[in-house]
């Protein structure tokens, strides 16, 4: 290590660890927005939308857990044509899409929010 590299980790971008709640929030809104999804696809949209911020798995399956226990969503298998294995995908249950909304909203705000992704001009 020498002084520039201290200056360019100052410099770039820290990735930000999504906490569970904000997992949950975020994964009502890609539901609402995209629709039906499964794991891998929630997971690697994180990076993708948003590329600051990442998702381990641990916090991504007790959010998932999360949602199903409270009955937010609703796991289940869909057989798509040319592949063995069928995916195990979510779905918001319709009984809870005005709650779905309402926490998807707090990702939405949060986003607009965080002066962690704001970007900072160099003086």
């Amino acid at each position: 290590m020498d002084l520039q590299d201290i200056y360019q980790y100052f410099q770039s971008p820290h990735p930000i660890y999504l906490a569970r709640e904000e997992t949950v929030c975020y994964m009502l809104a890609v539901l609402l927005d995209e629709g039906d999804s499964d794991a891998l696809t929630l997971m690697n949209s994180i990076g993708a939308r948003h590329p600051s911020y990442r998702l381990s798995n641990t916090i991504f399956y007790s959010a998932v857990q999360f949602l199903t226990d409270e009955e937010i969503i609703r796991p289940y298998w869909q057989k798509l044509s040319g592949r063995g294995r069928p995916k195990r995908m979510y779905t918001i249950q319709p009984k809870k899409w005005d709650e779905a909304k309402q926490l998807a909203q707090l990702w939405r705000q949060s986003l607009s929010k965080d002066h962690r992704t704001a970007k900072v001009k160099k003086p």
